[in-house]
């Protein structure tokens, strides 16, 4: 079963990552990893928590993908400065190359909510909000930190928890 889910978001997210431009996101450091490697695994486990709850998950894995689609525009930002903004550059790199829905736009313009003022507008927007988050805090510390696949695999059953209520 997962190897169809694992097909089927290959099919979804192909016209993306097979795109030169995102692709240069393999380049960018990001977490400790390359950027493209950190996108690829909150568009996955998005894509699985919103296929799981029957939401719009190809919307959720296509924006999941470019929530951080940017390389050098924060370059010379303070750090608060580049997690405020790295959403907008996102999100304008995102419309150079995509025809995006509403829900994608707002899944990547609002991912770092709280840090940006806007909440969330949608489900599949706060799924990976939250993804991303911890998706971040294990890519920050699987190298150091004991415990993060268990502490990653607790907070994403806790997400779906909450969705179903």
């Amino acid at each position: 079963m997962l190897d169809r889910y694992r097909k089927e978001f290959i099919d979804i997210i192909n016209p993306i990552t097979n795109n030169n431009e995102f692709l240069k996101t393999k380049k960018e450091t990001h977490h400790g990893i390359n950027r493209f490697d950190h996108l690829i695994r909150v568009s996955y486990f998005s894509y699985i928590i919103t296929r799981f709850l029957k939401l719009k998950y190809k919307e959720t894995a296509r924006a999941g993908l470019l929530h951080d689609f940017f390389t050098n525009e924060t370059k010379g930002e303070s750090q608060i400065n580049a997690l405020k903004n790295h959403p907008t550059y996102a999100l304008e790199n995102a419309k150079k190359y995509y025809k995006l829905t509403e829900r994608e736009e707002d899944i990547i313009k609002n991912h770092m909510f709280p840090v940006t003022k806007t909440p969330p507008k949608y489900i599949e927007s706060w799924i990976v909000d939250i993804v991303d988050d911890v998706a971040s805090i294990y890519e920050r510390c699987k190298s150091s930190c004991i415990h993060s696949k268990a502490a990653i695999n607790f907070l994403l059953i806790l997400l779906i928890n909450f969705i179903q209520r």
